[in-house]
């Protein structure tokens, strides 16, 4: 289980890495969940961190094939040593086919890219609000399409996290249905550190994290001392098929 840090400048990059982060994800927080990072920026950004160590970039939210093909096509990324992933998200776009369309286009725009980045098809636990497909509808759209992976996350970011709108065996099921399908599977959405453990019961390939990684919160700066308690969070890895099957078992099951 891998720990990624959403780092807004090139400047918060040693300090994540520091703390323990294993992916390092290029997001603008001012610009919303998904907010993308200017090229400069993002130029800074990759150039922190080592060739052997993943990152994700932060593409937003996508409604047409042209807004794709742009955003990877304009994407400032040389090819490296660690895997690049880009995750994109529909806010306002509530087409599950139209969405499995985008995905397509951007899994093949990505394979002519320099990098060969894979793509994360983000879904939102509040799908509604968003105006978007359902996360289960996002995960059925990213296996069609062959995406590399998933990512659940919160639209809103107006302090309810995750757990505010899913319980431990809807994210399971979610996450269950994503992983038997092959998908890299990725949760984050408001999480504080006392979540890092529910979280990692149910065996995520990897958890998100900006606000809790941060000294005054999502917009504030990315801090070696909140990263490394995240880090600590995580149970070893032998502990997590023991913790991972509670989540799934029944509320009646459990009470009968």
């Amino acid at each position: 289980m891998r720990l990624l840090v959403s780092v807004r400048s090139g400047d918060e990059v040693p300090a994540a890495l520091a703390g323990g982060a294993d992916i390092i994800d290029a997001k603008e927080p001012k610009r919303g969940s998904l907010g993308a990072v200017s090229p400069s920026v993002l130029s800074e950004i990759v150039a922190a961190v080592p060739g052997s160590c993943p990152v994700s970039i932060a593409l937003g939210d996508v409604a047409t094939a042209l807004q794709v093909e742009e955003s990877i096509a304009a994407l400032q990324l040389k090819p490296r040593e660690g895997p690049a992933y880009l995750k994109l998200g529909f806010a306002a776009l509530a087409s599950s086919e139209a969405i499995t369309q985008l995905l397509r286009v951007a899994v093949m725009t990505a394979s002519r890219h320099a990098s060969t980045p894979g793509i994360i098809a983000v879904a939102y636990a509040d799908a509604a609000q968003a105006g978007t497909a359902t996360a289960e509808a996002i995960v059925e759209a990213a296996i069609k399409s062959k995406c590399a992976g998933v990512l659940l996350d919160t639209h809103q970011k107006n302090g309810r996290g995750l757990f505010s709108l899913i319980g431990d065996i809807g994210l399971a099921g979610w996450l269950n249905c994503a992983r038997s399908a092959g998908l890299l599977t990725a949760v984050a959405g408001s999480l504080e550190a006392s979540d890092i453990p529910r979280v990692s019961a149910l065996n995520p390939d990897v958890i998100g994290a900006r606000g809790a990684a941060c000294e005054g919160g999502r917009d504030g700066v990315v801090s070696r001392e909140r990263v490394a308690a995240l880090r600590r969070k995580i149970p070893p890895a032998s502990d997590f098929l023991q913790v991972s099957v509670q989540p799934m078992i029944p509320e009646t099951s459990r009470n009968a």
